[in-house]
């Protein structure tokens, strides 16, 4: 059971982030206010990693920035140390 909360709870903050992330780079294209850049890093520390590295490509947001091409792949790597440590 807690499994299936924890990959729910996933799956939700993936589809979060990445469509908060093609939000934010809307917004950027027609000046308008932006998503802090420590809100999308936190977003991606609290599960929506993988949406956030996603969202980098398929909008082309944010991968001119060294911290998130090289942060969002290293909280990818962390969070699945930590899910096969758990789950092994």
């Amino acid at each position: 059971m807690g499994q299936k909360v924890l990959l729910f709870y996933i799956y939700a903050m993936t589809i979060l982030t990445f469509s908060i992330c093609g939000a934010d780079k809307f917004a950027a294209q027609r000046q308008r206010r932006r998503v802090p850049e420590k809100v999308l890093f936190l977003l991606s520390a609290l599960g929506g990693s993988v949406g956030m590295y996603l969202g980098m490509f398929t909008f082309r947001h944010k991968t001119k920035h060294w911290y998130f091409v090289v942060g969002i792949p290293l909280i990818i790597l962390v969070q699945a140390a930590i899910l096969f440590y758990f789950w092994g």
